[in-house]
Order: C-alpha cells, then structure tokens, then sequence
C-alpha cells in the first residue's frame, strides 16, 4: 500500500497514523520487529529524521518499544491495540458523519445508507 503523505500536515504524523493501521490491521502482529528506520524511511520517501521522529512518538506512547539488540518492536499488550484500533474507528465514523451532515443527511438517512452499503458487501 503507496504512503500518501500530504503536505498540508505533519509528514511525521501522517507515517505514525500509517505504521498504528498497520499495526491494528494485522500487517505488524504485536511482538512483530518493526524495519529499520532506513527501511521504512526508503518505503515512505521521507527523509530518515523524519522516520526517526515518528517512531520514538510511537515509543513514547507505548505502541512500540526498543530492544537493544533487535530494533523496535510492536506491543504485546492486546488491550492497548484493541483500545488504538477503537479510538481510529471512531475517528473514521466522527469524520464520516460530519461529512454527511454537510451533505444534508438525517441521522437515520445515514444508517439506512450504512445498511444498504453493508448489504452489498456481504
């Protein structure tokens, strides 16, 4: 999947919130090794530093840690991953139903929508 980074924010943000979707997706399981930061920062067509900085913000909160001899790697603590994957789902509805607000939806167009919408995929 291509790193679509925007400028109009924060690179160092945008590849945080692109390394956590990894991780609750499943593409990084917890204990998983992260890449070096020369490794992602060669995938995500960003300057090194800027990687570096992403991934010590992860660290930080707890996401990843460093071991000394094997790089960083991803939480074992499924609670902690449950609760991220929670919190960016609901980021996604918050902006969802704001942008069908601004188009004139009722709380109840939305859900027959959402309904009709699922119905397919299945």
């Amino acid at each position: 999947m291509p790193w679509d980074l925007d400028n109009n924010r924060p690179i160092y943000l945008q590849l945080m919130e692109r390394i956590q979707l990894d991780i609750v997706s499943g593409v990084y399981r917890p204990g998983d090794r992260l890449p070096s930061v020369r490794e992602l920062a060669l995938e995500a067509a960003v300057n090194p530093n800027t990687m570096q900085k992403a991934l010590s913000e992860l660290e930080r909160s707890g996401i990843v840690y460093a071991k000394r001899t094997s790089g960083r790697l991803i939480t074992e603590d499924e609670a902690m991953l449950k609760q991220l994957k929670n919190e960016l789902a609901q980021e996604h509805i918050h902006v969802f139903l704001e942008k069908m607000d601004k188009l004139g939806f009722s709380r109840e167009e939305i859900l027959a929508l959402t309904q009709e919408q699922l119905k397919e995929v299945e």
